[in-house]
């Protein structure tokens, strides 16, 4: 049971990169990116897949990637 829950967990995460730049950007967009937990550019993070991500991704939708 505790190997199923722990492949449930690793299967529901998404991977994102940033590919553009903050400079230029509103607060607003810096704070999305900042709470997506990417520092720099090319960095890329691991996160659980919920909405709340997933409405932050599409919210700056030209600084981030999705990696699968």
């Amino acid at each position: 049971m505790a190997r199923a829950s722990k492949a449930a967990k690793a299967a529901a995460t998404v991977k994102i990169k940033q590919i553009g730049s903050l400079i230029g950007c509103t607060d607003k967009q810096r704070a999305c990116v900042r709470g997506l937990g990417l520092r720099r550019m090319q960095h890329v993070v691991e996160r659980q897949d919920t909405p709340m991500v997933r409405g932050m991704i599409g919210k700056v939708p030209h600084l981030v990637a999705v990696v699968e």
